[in-house]
């Protein structure tokens, strides 16, 4: 049985959980649920659900797995901790998609073990369903016991002058007008020149999942930006000794190391440079199917709509989205220099 084989592990110096228990039956299974959501307030550790598992070997080699987890085994998780504090303010934050997301500034509350200030909003539709007003007494919940989120709203405590939290109509970071395409719920930036959707773009060109070029942090792509000394993702890999040394608290130790990890990069897998494009609904599973099933950057580029969709977990959303974004001729040009500077996905 998997118990035995924990008690083995165990028995041979391997971490195991103590926390464990052996059930025949729902309800031990429910008794045990109940006792470990509020016990689990006294752990020394943090943690958001429990595991239940088929017991038998046999019953487990029987039932499989998906692409993704085992049919034997099954995460439940606890209901989220809820904490309740006012909301002062809200800004709005650009991604790398031009997607502008409502983000709230909170008075301090402690929750699930850290003082939360901040809360993501997800969208205007969001904020209208709930009903939010500037001022209110909101609920704040942990997703996956990790990322602050507003659940909820105390409308009995609303003040009378509380305002509506207003829809911008034009982009926090650039002025240009926003839109909100066809079919969707979040608003976005239109300019796709905007300085904020240039600033993530590379900051994730550069991020560890992605072409993984450490030293190159948020405040460095930003002098760059600044000077000119990047526009388009390639440019990365023009710069020189003398770009980086003129800028501010940079030293010769620093830029070696920089320029190393740009060279370095040139090595990534086809994976990790479709992440780093910034394609619209690709992340690191998408990509990793993707560069499974073409093998090659070519046949990805030359890849109709019907293809895309025959990779693993590929809807039609998802498919448009990296069609379009390959038939694109500037993301043909960007790709033919990244080439020539000697990437080889």
């Amino acid at each position: 049985t998997h118990d035995e084989a924990l008690r083995a592990a165990e028995h041979w110096g391997l971490p195991v959980s103590d926390k464990r228990i052996t059930c025949s039956g729902i309800e031990e299974i429910e008794k045990f649920i109940n006792h470990w959501d509020t016990e689990r307030k006294n752990l020394p550790f943090a943690t958001d659900g429990i595991v239940i598992k088929v017991n038998e070997l046999p019953y487990q080699e029987e039932l499989g797995y998906t692409a993704k987890f085992p049919r034997w085994a099954v995460a439940y998780k606890f209901k989220a901790e809820r904490a309740y504090t006012k909301l002062l303010s809200v800004e709005y934050q650009v991604g790398r998609t031009g997607a502008i997301t409502p983000v709230a500034n909170l008075s301090p509350v402690r929750l699930a073990g850290t003082t939360v200030k901040r809360a993501t909003l997800h969208n205007f539709d969001e904020i209208k369903r709930l009903d939010i007003h500037l001022g209110d007494i909101v609920g704040v919940e942990k997703g996956g016991e990790i990322i602050p989120k507003i659940v909820g709203v105390l409308k009995e405590e609303r003040l009378p002058d509380a305002k509506e939290i207003p829809v911008p109509t034009n982009c926090p970071e650039c002025n240009e007008p926003v839109i909100l395409p066809e079919g969707e719920v979040i608003l976005r930036c239109g300019n796709l020149h905007c300085k904020a959707m240039r600033q993530c773009l590379f900051e994730n060109f550069v991020s560890r999942d992605a072409m993984n070029i450490e030293n190159l942090g948020p405040s460095l792509i930003t002098a760059l930006l600044d000077s000119k000394k990047i526009n388009n993702l390639s440019d990365i890999y023009k710069l020189t000794r003398d770009d980086l040394l003129c800028l501010e608290r940079m030293a010769d130790k620093s830029v070696s190391n920089i320029l190393n990890a740009i060279e370095k990069s040139k090595g990534q897998s086809l994976e990790h440079l479709l992440l780093a494009l910034g394609i619209r609904y690709v992340g690191r599973t998408s990509a990793k199917n993707i560069a499974k099933h073409f093998r090659n950057l070519n046949a990805i580029q030359n890849a109709s709509r019907e293809e895309f969709l025959e990779v693993t977990d590929i809807g039609e959303k998802i498919a448009d989205s990296i069609y379009q974004f390959f038939q694109q001729e500037s993301t043909k040009e960007e790709i033919s220099k990244l080439l020539q500077f000697g990437l080889n996905p």
